[in-house]
């Protein structure tokens, strides 16, 4: 196949990316629901979900780079991609947190969709640190987890 066969379909190279990108979070969504105990605390499905697409991100830092900064050329096509794909992320973390609310680990007037924003706001500022160099792969996992601990105790109903 020719590249101009190829971007008939495909407009550039971050494009293909973002959608390599896609089916990663497929696979970390994929690797969570195999392994999802429904009636854990929120707190330890929420970490579960974001250890399982850390890995896979981790393994491709280039893709993970890629997205991050297509995020920043908003008038870009890819941007809308990469947008796009933040939402779905956003999405399955409210999933999980308004089954937490449902099950009373979380307070009962807690925005579970400004949460949802605000724990995958919390990790892309740590990969951000790590995909430029700053932080090495543990670190921005601990960072994760660490923001992600704050932020229950703020969420939580016995607080």
């Amino acid at each position: 196949m020719g590249a101009s066969s190829i971007y008939r379909h495909v407009r550039s190279k971050e494009e293909l990316l973002i959608d390599e990108l896609s089916l990663l979070q497929d696979e970390a969504w994929r690797l969570f629901r195999e392994s999802d105990d429904r009636n854990a605390p929120t707190n330890d499905r929420v970490r579960a979900f974001l250890d399982h697409q850390d890995a896979l991100l981790i393994a491709n830092r280039d893709l993970t780079m890629i997205a991050l900064r297509a995020v920043t050329k908003t008038e870009a096509r890819v941007a809308r991609q990469a947008l796009a794909l933040n939402d779905r992320t956003i999405g399955l973390l409210l999933e999980i947190l308004q089954r937490g609310r449902m099950r009373k680990d979380l307070a009962r007037d807690v925005d579970v969709l400004e949460a949802a924003r605000v724990i995958f706001h919390l990790t892309q500022g740590s990969r951000l640190a790590w995909a430029n160099g700053l932080v090495d792969a543990e670190a921005c996992r601990a960072n994760i987890q660490a923001g992600v601990d704050l932020l229950f105790r703020g969420l939580s109903a016995r607080s």
